[in-house]
Parts: C-alpha cells; structure tokens; sequence
C-alpha cells in the first residue's frame, strides 16, 4: 500500500479541567458538569455513571444473550454531544451493551475531535479510550498516521456506521436576505466573492480540518460555484465556541449538527441555509471505529458490543421511542441541554429561518439503524471511498490514493464483523446487505457518484484542487 505522503497540518488541542469550564460557558451543552463521572487523563469522562443502575441492570438480566467466550466487560468509549452519539449512549443506558456481555462500558465525553484523538493514541490503558465515536475519515488519517503525534501509526477498525443526517449549514444573521440558501443565484454568489474584494472574507467554520464537517461546506460551496479555498476563508472553530462566535460576528457560516441549528434560528443568531440532508440524502454520517489492537485482542467482546450498539440503533429508530431518547441524551450527564432544542430534529422538524420553508419529515431527521436505501448502521466500504476521494478532490490525499484504496479500505473496514455481529440481535437477512457497496450516490447539483468509477466523479467536478 502506497503511504499516504502528505502529513495533515495537526492543530494542537489541550485538554484541561478548565478548558472544560470555558466551554460550559461559551456553550452550555458542549461540555456538561458530569456529576458522578471520573475525570481521565486526557479529558474523557464517565457520563452515565450517575444514571439509574437499576434500571439498565434488569433490562440486561430480563433479556440476556451474554456472549461465549468474551475477553472482557469492559471498554471505554469517546464521543461528541451531538445527535450522532446516540447510539452509543441508548447502548449503555438501556442495556443493551449488558445485555452481550459488556457491563462495564464507559461512554467517555471529549472535549473536541482533537482531545479524542490524542485519546485514542494513548488508549484506555493510559487514562484514555479504546475508540468510539468518529468523523470520516478520521479512522484512516489515525492508521496512517496522518494527524497523530510523531505521525505514529495506530491501527484503526471502522466497525459501523452511528447516523445518517443530523447536520446543516449555518448563516450567521447580517447575511439575511442574500439568498444564501440550498442553492445560490449568482446575485448570492457574487455577494460572497464580493465580501472577500471588500477585505471582510466569508467565513466558514468546521469542528476539525478534513473531515465530515469541513468536507459538507466545501461540497456545497463549490456546487454553487464558490471555491472554498480561494474565494471564502475556511476556520477550524470548536463546537463550543459556535453560538458564540455567530452573536460576535467573527464567522459567517459553521458546518454543525443538532442540536445545534435549532439554537441558532430559535434565538435569532441566524438562519439554516441547508440540511445535509438536502445536499445528500440519507449520506453516510459519523462511525463507531476502535483501536485494532483492542479488537485483534478482544473478537468477542467487539462482537457483543456491535451486537448492543445494533440493538440500540433499532431502538433509536422507532418514532415511539423519540421523547425517551431525547430524555435520555439531553440529560447532564450527556448533552445537558433543554429536551426541548433536540424533540423537533428527533421529528424532522426544522425551522430553517430567512424567508425560507419548514422542513417537517421524519426522515429528514437524524436515523440509525434504517433510512429509504436501505440499511444505516452497516459500514459500507463504498462510503468510505467517497470520502477518500473526496480528500484526494481537496488536495489533502495524493492522487494515488485512489489506485490503493481498495487496500486502504480493506485494512481499516471491518464489515465482516459488523456481519457476524448482527446475527446476535436477529437482524433479519433481508436487512443485511449484501454488497459492500450501496451502488451510485446522488447529489443535489446532480453529480453522481459511482463507486466503480471515483476518477470519473473527480473528472465531472468543476471546482477541486487535482
């Protein structure tokens, strides 16, 4: 396999008690006070620890299928409150992790993407996690030691998919009445070039330099004709500092997830401009991936745990079990926000704000375990190509990528096991895909994607860095 040879800038994260502390203030939610929980080396928590034992316990003794044979109870998992999370936090709380074998998870909050990847580096052993809760392709930048210290190389298996949906583009108010929306006119283009030639750039921000959130600003900017390397500039801004930075004016757009959009039209800071949703329905979101080592040690343990998170994501996915989900997850010792600013996505319920329509439709919203191509927790290795070539697109792979990535893919997705795992849980056959491909992907400027083809897809877009 040829070696990924250009080296990621890498933004240095310090992960303190603290820094915790000012999150909470800049954003409540974003760091939440986590009574019960145990502060880790590297900034994790145990959130959870507080919440009813008892509970979860009965689920797992009512419905046990303990695992033969497993290597141990215990993981410790990161995530991100954000909707993407979700799975692994009903996993827990429900008891479903238990109900496989795995009673002693930790389900760990970090403080950024780049506190969970110091984290993952050090692993649970040294007071940080195992894995958890990943932007694409995040996995494959930490195997090839692309965005770690001393560009170490760890290992990494992307076990399956947590969500589809549940982000949007945000626009800071004083851009009202431009039409910035889902497309833009060429009044709207030229108002945004413009504000770079007037010496006030456009300002677009993302939670971590290439990866999900950076790769949906750029793909809906340039579809609509802006290049987001020469025409706005593009910031890296933590996700606590969102609502603050939008009320201050020092950004003009962040490519965030729910909770979050519905905070910034309710309170008036700005408007939604779209909905990854609109850009690309039912696309492949964030991804439970883990250490290798971690899963080379422990087969069966990684396989109760898929069997728990399988479970959850089903769960997560009923409409009866919404209000539940939102009680859970908005509490303290997770998100720590009002159940009210999560209750409208978890209905597809957007206000979109600047004159333009509601959205209101389920399947808008943020999904688990199945949307209307089919299944959603199952890694499709299709779906990690994209975002390989969307990375070769923007200059951050070599070109040889492509050529390798059958390899690349084939070290770090571990479909397989996602496989034997859904046994577990009695998922039906026919829910169970076949392909590892999920076939050609639509967008909404029309582009196409085709997994047997990705040269073809970089050749028919018109603004890249290649």
């Amino acid at each position: 396999m040829t070696k990924f040879s250009e080296q990621f800038s890498r933004r240095k994260f310090i992960v303190t008690a603290g820094a915790s502390a000012v999150s909470t203030i800049l954003l409540k939610a974003c760091t939440p006070a986590e009574p019960g929980g145990t502060a880790g080396a590297g900034g994790g928590a145990t959130p959870g620890s507080a919440a009813s034992p008892a509970a979860t316990s009965a689920v797992a003794v009512a419905n046990e299928k303990r695992v033969e044979g497993i290597e141990t109870t215990k993981v410790t998992l990161g995530y991100i409150p954000i909707v993407e999370a979700a799975g692994l936090i009903i996993a827990k709380e429900k008891g479903f992790f238990a109900k496989y074998g795995m009673t002693d998870v930790t389900v760990a909050k970090q403080a950024n993407w780049g506190s969970a990847r110091d984290n993952v580096e050090i692993g649970s052993a040294g007071g940080g996690i195992d894995g958890g809760q990943w932007q694409m392709p995040m996995p494959y930048q930490i195997s090839e030691g692309l965005i770690t210290k001393g560009s170490v190389k760890i290992p990494m298996y992307v076990l399956a998919q947590l969500n589809t949906q549940g982000n949007g583009i945000a626009i800071a108010g004083k851009h009202k009445g431009k039409g910035i929306g889902l497309k833009l006119n060429q009044a709207a283009q030229d108002y945004m070039k413009g504000l770079k030639a007037a010496g006030t750039p456009f300002k677009a921000a993302y939670t971590f330099p290439k990866a999900n959130q950076d790769l949906w600003i750029r793909y809906w900017l340039a579809a609509n004709g802006i290049n987001p390397d020469t025409d706005v500039e593009l910031l890296t801004v933590p996700a606590a500092q969102t609502v603050a930075n939008m009320k201050t004016g020092s950004m003009d757009a962040f490519s965030t997830g729910d909770p979050w959009p519905l905070r910034i039209v309710q309170e008036d800071i700005g408007f939604m401009s779209a909905l990854t949703a609109q850009i690309w329905k039912d696309h492949p979101e964030e991804y439970l991936a883990m250490r290798g080592d971690w899963v080379d040690k422990h087969p069966k343990a990684t396989e109760a745990m898929l069997a728990g998170l399988i479970e959850a994501q089903q769960w997560c996915d009923k409409p009866e079990n919404r209000a539940e989900l939102v009680a859970i997850v908005s509490g303290r010792n997770y998100f720590d926000v009002p159940p009210a600013v999560l209750t409208p996505p978890y209905e597809g319920k957007y206000k979109m704000g600047d004159g333009q329509a509601d959205i209101n439709d389920f399947k808008m919203g943020p999904l688990y375990w199945k949307d209307d191509l089919g299944n959603v927790s199952y890694p499709y290795r299709s779906h990690g190509l994209w975002f390989l070539t969307e990375s070769v697109r923007w200059g951050f792979l070599p070109t040889n990528t492509l050529a390798d990535s059958k390899t690349i893919i084939g070290k770090v997705n571990r479909e397989d096991l996602w496989k034997a795992a859904a046994k577990l849980p009695g998922v039906a056959d026919a829910d169970i895909p076949k392909s590892t491909s999920r076939g050609i992907e639509k967008f909404f400027d029309g582009k196409e994607f085709n997994p047997e083809k990705p040269e073809d897809y970089l050749k028919s877009l018109a603004i890249k860095k290649v």
